[in-house]
Formats: structure tokens, sequence, C-alpha cells
């Protein structure tokens, strides 16, 4: 195998002409120059320098192995280039998912940022429940994920997983503007026992938070609406015809006819990560990415505590 480090002595060997002026481009010896040139043609098995006393020249062997030394070095600085790049998360490809609150809330900030910073690095980025997410980290189809669990976890993220956590997340009760607590800033969730609830679908990981903590402060909520969309579960708190517990994140749009009013620390919470497969090596895309959420997630934190007072 021809090694790289004497091809570059002996293409500067054929450009200068002679050892001494090769030795001197590259601050080597001339003795070393000729060591150098000695491996090759070990390596090689044939004569690719003709020495004379004043000049060095290229043998017939020597002209071949020319034609290929520009081509050879020239895609090895490629490859070192490129892969510079994607260690310094300069290129490369970072496939993200996110819950829908998140994507509204965290991701287009964090999406921003990371463009301005790794401006060659691909990024996909697709909408996700936790559940899915998780399968498809462990397909190697992701290579991010933001998702949350609840408190306490409820197991659904499997060990083979590594989170980093970003920030909790507290419910609040969601009601109408016309509602007889509309002017409260804070309620106790049995106050609104009597009233017709809207609850997510039970393939939403926060469908049984709602349930559970509704049943902890000592009724059974009427269900009568299961939606998943946070913009569908506003439109039809506002026209009255219901009441929500919607996580803090998701109510950055609020609608207008519309107000939250704090459960204090009876809340719900979910706790919201990033999470990567921990068996998979950690991309340097990978990397930014968990930097920059970690900073959209400190800039949501303190709106989202506000929200528990």
């Amino acid at each position: 195998m021809l090694n790289p480090r004497r091809l570059v002595v002996f293409r500067e060997l054929a450009d200068r002409g002679s050892f001494t002026a090769a030795a001197e481009a590259l601050s080597y010896t001339q003795s070393a120059i000729s060591q150098q040139i000695s491996a090759l043609e070990r390596e090689t098995g044939a004569t690719l320098i003709e020495r004379g006393r004043k000049r060095a020249g290229l043998t017939e062997a020597g002209e071949i192995l020319l034609a290929h030394a520009d081509a050879i070095l020239g895609r090895m600085a490629h490859a070192e280039q490129e892969l510079a790049a994607y260690v310094q998360a300069r290129s490369g490809r970072l496939r993200l998912a996110a819950f829908e609150s998140a994507g509204a809330a965290l991701v287009p900030a964090a999406v921003e940022t990371f463009h301005r910073r790794n401006p060659q690095v691909e990024l996909n980025v697709v909408q996700m429940e936790p559940a899915e997410a998780a399968t498809r980290l462990e397909n190697r189809e992701l290579d991010l994920a933001l998702v949350y669990d609840l408190k306490p976890p409820t197991g659904a993220l499997g060990d083979e997983l590594e989170l980093t956590y970003l920030l909790d997340d507290p419910y609040t009760a969601v009601i109408s503007r016309e509602h007889r607590l509309a002017r409260s800033r804070s309620i106790e969730l049995g106050e609104l026992a009597d009233d017709v609830w809207i609850n997510t679908t039970e393939r939403d990981l926060c469908h049984e938070i709602i349930l559970s903590a509704c049943r902890t402060a000592g009724f059974e909520p009427k269900v009568a609406f299961e939606v998943d969309e946070i913009a569908t579960s506003q439109a039809l708190i506002a026209r009255g015809s219901g009441v929500a517990l919607l996580p803090s994140l998701a109510l950055g749009s609020l609608h207008r006819d519309v107000v939250v009013a704090s459960l204090g620390d009876a809340a719900p919470v979910r706790s919201i990560y990033a999470v990567r497969l921990s068996t998979r090596y950690a991309t340097p895309a990978s990397e930014a990415m968990l930097t920059v959420l970690a900073e959209a997630a400190r800039r949501a934190a303190p709106r989202l505590r506000a929200a528990r007072t």
C-alpha cells in the first residue's frame, strides 16, 4: 500500500527536480528525502527516480506514479476537509422529531439558531409523539427527538434511550372567557367537577394524566370530546363546549376567547427531554442541536414556572 507521506515527498521531488530543492521545500534533510524515495521504490517494486549528479529525473515508472499522485493526494485532502467539517458540525445531516407543542414553542427558535451556527448541516424536522419517536430512534430512522414523560415517569421511554432533561411543563386549567371562574387567576381542580371536559385521545401519553388529576381531586371528569390538536381544543373551549387541562408549553399562542388558571402545586407536570439512542455514536450535529435546545429551554422555563403561581 502506498504511503501518502512518501507520495508527498515524491511529488515535491518531481516538481523541484533535485533532492536538495525538495528537502528545502519540505524542511527535511536531503538524506531524509532520499530515504523516503528509497522506501517508496521498495513499496512499488519499481525504480522511480533517475539519480543524476545535478538533477533527479523520473523514470517511466515514476511518470506513471506521478500521473496518479495528484489525484490520490487531492482525494485525501478532500476527505480530510469533509471529515473536519463533519467533526465541527459544519456538514452532515440531522433528523429531529418533536411533539406538537414543543414543535411550536421550542423548535422554531432552535432551528433558526442551529442553521445560523451550522449552515451546511442538512436538518430535517418531523412532528411525532414520544412513543413513535422512541421507536424511530431505536430503528435508527432519527438522530434526536424531543419527547415528554410524566411525573412520576411512566416507563414509556426505554432504557436504550439517553435522556437529556430540558424543563418541566406544568398543566393549567383552560376555560372560556364566559366561564363562571374566568376572573380567577388560580383555581382548585375540584371546582371544575361539574363541567364538561375535553381530553386527549388514548394514544396521547397525556390522556391518563388528566384523568388521574381529576380522580385525585375527587371526581370522574365527564369527557365529551377527545382531541389531540391544541388549536381544536382551544376552539371548543372558546365556544363554551367544555374545559380542559393543557400543558403550559402549548399555550404560547392563546385563543382570544379563552383564559388560563393556575392549579398551583396541585398541577400535573410533564418533563421535557431531548433523547437519542444511547448505543449509537453521538454525531457532532446532534451535540450542537442539544446545546441549542438547552438554550431554548432555558428561555422558555421562566414562563412555564410562572404558570404554577
